[in-house]
């Protein structure tokens, strides 16, 4: 079985934030599947996905604080600024994690570990809505 869909996520605000249940949810023939593998894109050029820490929310708030340390919004140097001072430090973030992950599925679940999540890692200040391109491979 091949399905693919795209999942829309509404607007957030900068910072790290667990959607694996959004996307769990969007994909209901995930419980059929015994073995699969579901691909994720995340068609955007100043967010980013990643696999991280599902329990507690600081790890979250720690990593937001660690990537504006690591790129801060108007930092030296920047040239392309064309929507505003957190544009450029956006794009640097989203390419540091990167935008997709391919994710093993297993007897109908997504076969993560028992403290993993998938996070949208928002890097623009105010964004809007993203989207997600999923593509689920199945027996």
């Amino acid at each position: 079985m091949w399905l693919q869909r795209i999942v829309h996520l509404p607007p957030r605000k900068r910072g790290f934030h667990l959607i694996t249940q959004e996307i769990v949810s969007a994909l209901p023939e995930l419980r059929t599947v015994q073995v699969g593998l579901l691909h994720l894109l995340l068609q955007h050029t100043s967010a980013s996905l990643t696999l991280n820490e599902n329990c507690d929310p600081d790890v979250r708030l720690d990593l937001q604080h660690f990537m504006s340390r690591l790129v801060p919004d108007g930092g030296p140097g920047f040239r392309h600024i064309d929507e505003g001072m957190d544009d450029m430090p956006a794009h640097v973030c989203a390419s540091l994690l990167g935008s997709s992950l391919s994710l093993p599925v297993t007897d109908g679940r997504l076969a993560l570990g028992r403290w993993q999540g998938i996070y949208l890692g928002e890097h623009r200040l105010a964004a809007s809505g993203r989207q997600i391109l999923a593509t689920l491979h199945a027996e």
